[in-house]
């Protein structure tokens, strides 16, 4: 790895870090910033996931006050989290590689929708009439389980994914129920990156570049989540998508 390809990779950790921490699709600049120095999909997102799990426990540490409390629900929800990243890894190595290929440009597009409909999951979450905070019943531990599925295959978005849940279940701060996405991306990642190690190729050059620029990105990203131009990142995750989606649909 050349030194200016690892300075890029780490940068691009860097800023993943950061955004998963605070609007949750740091992959989306990850993944296609790997994709463009030529490594293949698969390859790139074992390495992309292995790397991003750091970041995404710093940014857990980052939110530690908001998760006070949350014991129960981060109990219940860990579970589904659990099964549904070891299903989704499972999915990866045992599906084709060119299912893998085919499936991406459409997920990463699915989740730059996602990431452009994020203001109005927020606002209705915030317009959410008072409520149960802490079950969700039935749809919603199967809702965080297939969220863990399509964490563990890919994970773009996850963190949006898991806002949009919230939003229609739960009754809570904000900050806290962003707390909590960052605890469950980081069991959906991590036990996704357990199985990655035991059963397929890790680039590990990769994995440590991203590593190294998302353990930071994730506690700057957590200070300063209230204060990020959300509007802006989400301009940018969603340009990085859809021109990776696009040149990955035309080759």
């Amino acid at each position: 790895m050349q030194a200016l390809e690892a300075a890029a990779i780490a940068a691009a950790g860097f800023a993943a870090g950061g955004i998963n921490a605070a609007v949750g699709s740091g992959t989306l600049i990850t993944f296609p910033t790997l994709l463009a120095f030529g490594y293949p999909p698969v390859l790139a997102n074992v390495s992309n996931n292995l790397g991003l799990v750091p970041g995404v426990l710093s940014a857990a540490y980052g939110y530690r006050r908001e998760l006070r409390g949350q014991r129960r629900r981060l109990l219940r929800f860990g579970t589904a989290s659990l099964a549904g990243g070891l299903a989704g890894a499972l999915l990866l190595l045992t599906l084709p590689a060119e299912a893998f290929g085919t499936a991406v440009p459409v997920l990463i597009l699915a989740a730059c929708a996602l990431v452009l409909l994020q203001p109005r999951l927020n606002r209705r979450l915030t317009r959410r009439p008072p409520g149960r905070r802490e079950d969700g019943g039935v749809p919603m531990w199967l809702g965080v389980l297939g969220t863990g599925v399509y964490g563990g295959y890919f994970g773009a978005a996850q963190g949006v994914i898991l806002m949009g849940l919230f939003g229609s279940f739960l009754r809570d701060d904000l900050q806290r129920l962003n707390a909590a996405k960052n605890v469950l991306a980081l069991i959906v990642n991590g036990v996704a990156a357990v199985v990655f190690v035991l059963a397929t190729h890790v680039d590990w050059a990769v994995a440590g570049m991203v590593a190294t620029g998302s353990v930071l990105g994730g506690l700057v990203g957590a200070r300063a989540a209230r204060r990020l131009p959300a509007a802006v990142l989400r301009a940018v995750i969603v340009i990085v998508g859809t021109t990776a989606a696009t040149l990955m649909l035309l080759t």
